[in-house]
């Protein structure tokens, strides 16, 4: 694979690129997950319907509705053009790789996956750790080799 020297893909070394970008990640959060949420009710009402055409098979697929909605959420919009979701591109920030490359929709979900694990196994205040890191990198994000920079 060939190095893209798009800045939109490669994370620059200009430390402004990162200022201010944990407090926009947490209003990204934010409204990112209103959207998740108000994508869960037609997705419910659609497992319904599923559930009573497969004579109730189809409702297994409730406890696991908002991981599956939410993990297309962000694997398609991280994986799109923008590089972002719709709360980030609003708050300003998209998501970088630190090789250069696209972030792929395996790597969104990767990403996801141990934002949600890291934050049940060692609680909340390891986004703590986003104050002390070069670039406010989180854990997940150095486990993943990403980083949030700023687009506006």
């Amino acid at each position: 694979m060939t190095y893209n020297p798009n800045p939109l893909y490669a994370a620059p070394d200009d430390w402004r690129a990162y200022s201010g970008v944990l407090s926009r990640r947490v209003f990204a959060f934010i409204i990112d997950y209103l959207i998740i949420a108000l994508l869960w009710i037609p997705a419910a009402v659609l497992v319904f319907f599923v559930g009573i055409l497969t004579l109730g098979l189809g409702f297994l697929l409730y406890p696991i509705l908002f991981f599956v909605v939410a993990g297309l959420y962000f694997g398609i919009s991280l994986a799109g053009p923008f590089q972002a979701t719709p709360g980030m591109r609003a708050m300003g920030i998209a998501m970088v790789r630190l090789d250069g490359r696209k972030i792929d929709f395996v790597t969104a979900i990767a990403h996801l996956a141990l934002f949600w694990i890291l934050n049940s196994v060692l609680t909340p205040l390891i986004l703590l750790a986003g104050l002390f890191t070069e670039r406010s990198r989180l854990v997940h994000d150095f486990l993943v080799g990403t980083a949030t920079i700023r687009t506006a």
